[in-house]
């Protein structure tokens, strides 16, 4: 595996290879702060990010390599009209990996083709976001002990959120897995998702736009409904406030229910709801920054 642009390039067995790793160096640091010594990271971000990039930018000082990059596209040429592709170019002339966001769908496998160093899509407008699912598929492994025969719960922004259909995506290619998708009627999954992942693959799920199924969950990833991707500000504001979880829902679910969450957190989790001991979406922020190390090694080659 050379670039990482959807979660599918990766395996069953190679998915539980980088959960190893990360694993590993959760429990070992000590022996990986110099396994990307003399080696830089290029963090291309084309559209704004908080938590992906420094958790890559983290990830990579802690490996003991250095990082470079930008995180606008004001700050690059791109904002001269430069391409995605003569981009990756020059970058490839001065790093040995590429970590990219951008808004337009597609264009980190565009800069995949012409760079010739690895490429890790990190996130492409609201298509993919496989480090992201990397960082949950830890994170459920790690709250769970096991990645198949869960009941998952999404809810919020379905339609938009490209973490939701990535992870979709790679839970269902685990035995027993179903999914309860909780949203409003103009944010439901999108018909290829339904159509060619869970249709296709006969995975059982339920559309609702209630939390009536709330107590039989095993796993509950939360959305924000995200402004960005909406071009009717009325549309937003009308949505946005839909669905909230609060104590009082959560007074019927599971003593072991793993909250999930991709952030940043708008208002769609109360406060309150962060000091019980079901909440996993601040370990999910510290699991991120492990598995993108582990995934730097692999594409980098190094054991």
């Amino acid at each position: 595996m050379k670039d990482l642009i959807s979660i599918t390039d990766l395996s069953i067995e190679e998915l539980q290879e980088l959960i190893d790793t990360a694993e590993d160096i959760i429990a070992n640091p000590e022996k990986y702060g110099d396994k990307c010594k003399r080696k830089k990271l290029a963090t291309l971000f084309f559209e704004p990010s908080t938590r992906t990039r420094l958790s890559f930018e983290a990830a990579m000082l802690e490996l003991g390599g250095a990082v470079i990059g930008f995180s606008e596209a004001s700050s690059s040429s791109a904002s001269k009209g430069e391409s995605v592709a003569d981009t990756a170019l020059t970058i490839s002339c001065y790093a040995d990996i590429i970590a990219m966001r951008h808004p337009k769908e597609g264009a980190p496998l565009v800069a995949a083709k012409a760079a010739g160093i690895p490429v890790i899509n990190a996130g492409d407008g609201g298509h993919n976001h496989p480090t992201q699912t990397l960082t949950d598929l830890l994170t459920i492994y790690r709250e769970k002990g096991r990645l198949n025969n869960l009941k998952i719960g999404f809810c919020g922004d379905l339609k938009f959120g490209r973490t939701v259909h990535s992870l979709i995506s790679a839970m269902s290619r685990y035995e027993g897995n179903s999914f309860v998708l909780i949203s409003p009627e103009e944010l439901k999954i999108p018909g290829y998702i339904k159509k060619d992942v869970l249709i296709k693959n006969e995975i059982s799920f339920v559309e609702t736009d209630n939390w009536e199924n709330l107590p039989e969950l095993d796993i509950l990833y939360m959305t924000r409904v995200q402004r960005e991707r909406f071009f009717n500000e009325a549309d937003y504001l009308r949505l946005r406030d839909v669905f909230i979880l609060t104590m009082d829902k959560l007074a019927n679910a599971k003593d072991d229910l793993c909250i999930m969450h991709p952030l940043p957190r708008v208002n769609e989790i109360e406060r309150a709801v962060d000091s019980d001991k079901r909440a996993c979406y601040f370990k999910q922020v510290l699991n991120g920054k492990f598995i993108r190390m582990a995934l730097i090694l692999r594409l980098l080659g190094i054991e």
